[in-house]
């Protein structure tokens, strides 16, 4: 599992649910979660956070242009790739932190990866998971 701390910057909410930014070293992540700041006391502009997202969640891409939906597209070199017949493991040095990506062989090789390449790495908002910071 991926795990990143940040701060949240900016709730929106409707009803019973929330898309919440969180600020990673300058990096704005988002989420959306089915609870508000009125269910959820952790849930405060201000407030620290620990982000959870699963590996397999975590997609790449390289040489991207362009706009896409997924509001979560940031920048990782690779550091390391560990290669099966059917799934490659990805490990990403994000501003010093690793994210981990597992996508399959042929998407791996496809895209030609290999160990320096400057890639993107996105996670779609759903897919990432809020906890309160202890």
């Amino acid at each position: 599992m991926n795990k990143l701390t940040g701060q949240v910057t900016l709730i929106e909410s409707s009803e019973h649910m929330s898309i919440v930014d969180i600020d990673v070293d300058g990096d704005i992540f988002s989420a959306i979660v089915l609870e508000t700041p009125a269910s959820a006391a952790y849930l405060k502009q201000g407030g620290r956070v620990t982000m959870l997202f699963k590996e397999t969640e975590v997609s790449i891409g390289k040489n991207l242009s362009g706009l896409v939906s997924l509001r979560n597209r940031f920048k990782g070199t690779i550091k390391l790739l560990e290669k099966s017949d059917i799934l490659t493991k990805v490990i990403l040095d994000y501003k010093t932190k690793e994210i981990i990506s597992i996508i399959t062989t042929r998407s791996a090789q496809k895209l030609g990866l290999i160990i320096g390449d400057a890639v993107e790495w996105l996670v779609k908002t759903n897919e990432v998971f809020l906890l309160k910071e202890r």
